[in-house]
């Protein structure tokens, strides 16, 4: 079986407290998470050993449900994730990371770490399908990024 990792890096521009607010939301992951259509079951704040259940994008015009177990919390810095039922993918780990940073006018902003790890049986057909859809990912992981900055960013405005 054919082992894949695939990771993204941004700049959020909002403290690490509030980004870790809305990721432990496991409730809002589809106000942000390109692939997500709809949170079908959450258990609302992250909680090591839930699980919550999506309705996602794959490839085109295929969907499929998810769900997830929440599997390690490191409060404001971590939080990993495994998943089934994006086959042909198969053990699926989502992680997240972040980190302070300052943005270029020196306002507190988190630099965040998007992995997903996971494998895909088929021998040398599984390497042709991650090919194919590790373009894609990188570019769901980008724009869920840039969805979440901007979510913030604009709860930020409604309460300031």
């Amino acid at each position: 079986m054919n082992r894949f990792v695939v990771a993204e890096t941004a700049v959020i521009d909002a403290p690490v407290e509030r980004v870790w607010e809305v990721i432990s939301r496991t409730d809002r992951y589809a106000e942000w998470v390109a692939g997500a259509i709809e949170v079908t079951d959450h258990h609302g704040v992250a909680t090591i050993g839930k699980t919550y259940s999506e309705r996602n994008r794959t490839l085109g015009p295929l969907k499929t449900d998810s769900v997830w177990t929440v599997e390690e919390i490191v409060p404001l810095k971590r939080r990993v994730d495994t998943g089934v039922g994006f086959a042909p993918l198969q053990d699926i780990t989502n992680i997240f990371e972040f980190r302070p940073v300052q943005s270029a006018d020196g306002r507190e902003a988190t630099e965040m770490l998007y992995q997903v790890e996971y494998s895909i049986g088929l021998g040398p057909l599984g390497q042709l399908l991650d090919s194919v859809q590790e373009s894609s990912m990188r570019a769901g992981m980008r724009t869920s990024m840039a969805n979440l900055n901007t979510l913030l960013r604009s709860e930020d405005t409604n309460t300031g």
